[in-house]
């Protein structure tokens, strides 16, 4: 990797995933968020000379970069993990002993996609991770007062909904919203002075629920988890690691319906965190949480 990638991405707690992944000499793999192909590097060190990772990456500027690297025995797909089987089936990929999910947004996306994922930087509120569909600044202006409140309600868990969609409605009425820190702004005059100033910044909520809400990601983790089961050999391992709570929520539940159906073992009774010192030196990696299972 280039100095600009190793610098800008840290695989998230990659002695976990090794662990409950437990590459093999030659084993065939799936990365489902490839990223910056931190952890796909990680397993590619263990399942050589012959095993191969499957890269799966949404974005097509990240694609064309890991193409770049031309990272022996890696195939790369641009495409969602929502068509997960489509893919293999396209790709010719085979016994499949592991398959990982890194559902947090890439270093990348944050610092250098330029397409308003930060609130900390003054950028196009675009937030699509495929450059298809709408943009954040279409639902700002576009969407009904009261579908804005249910989405940052659902999506984003903020408890000041109602507060910020009135206030995203009436300051679109004399200009469009279409920055960041436009949008920063209008955030910070609906909620309270004491929601300001807690640790967790003011518009975290807000912008979580808009790029969930863009990219469809609540919707494509349902219809992939299913696709992932279904394409892992026996003993098999699956390991996902989320960022927020809805999805956490989801990979639970998917876990505990299919152990209770006899399909799986879970191998995590509780999610595994990163330790302190590993948030010391990747501050991004606090909210992680890790869950793994093997096919039975």
């Amino acid at each position: 990797m280039n100095n600009e990638q190793s610098e800008i991405h840290i695989p998230v707690l990659k002695n976990e995933v090794l662990k409950y992944l437990d590459p093999k000499p030659n084993e065939n793999f799936i990365d489902c968020t490839i990223g910056m192909g931190g952890h796909a590097k990680l397993i590619l060190e263990k399942n050589g000379p012959n095993g191969k990772v499957l890269g799966i990456e949404k974005d097509p500027e990240l694609f064309k970069r890991l193409l770049s690297l031309k990272i022996e025995r890696l195939v790369l797909a641009n495409d969602s993990y929502s068509n997960l089987k489509e893919i293999i089936e396209k790709e010719g990929f085979d016994n499949i002993s592991g398959i990982l999910f890194d559902l947090g947004l890439s270093s990348w996306h944050l610092e250098k996609s330029g397409r308003g994922f930060s609130f900390l930087k003054n950028e196009p509120l675009d937030m699509r991770y495929n450059l298809n569909g709408m943009k954040a600044k279409d639902v700002l202006q576009e969407w009904p007062k009261k579908e804005i409140e249910k989405i940052l309600k659902e999506c984003g868990e903020e408890r000041f909904a109602k507060e910020i969609a009135q206030e995203i409605v009436e300051n679109r009425r004399f200009k469009k919203i279409e920055k960041t820190f436009q949008l920063v702004e209008v955030i910070k005059k609906a909620v309270p002075s004491w929601y300001r100033n807690r640790k967790i910044h003011f518009a975290t909520k807000t912008f979580q629920a808009l790029r969930i809400v863009v990219n469809h990601e609540l919707e494509n983790l349902k219809v992939t988890l299913p696709q992932a089961l279904e394409v892992l050999e026996k003993k098999g391992g699956l390991v996902i690691f989320s960022f927020h709570s809805l999805e956490d929520r989801i990979v639970k539940n998917f876990l505990k319906e299919n152990f209770k159906k006899g399909q799986i073992k879970i191998l995590t009774p509780h999610t595994i965190m990163p330790t302190f010192q590993e948030v010391k030196k990747n501050p991004r990696a606090r909210s992680a949480k890790l869950r793994a299972a093997i096919k039975i």
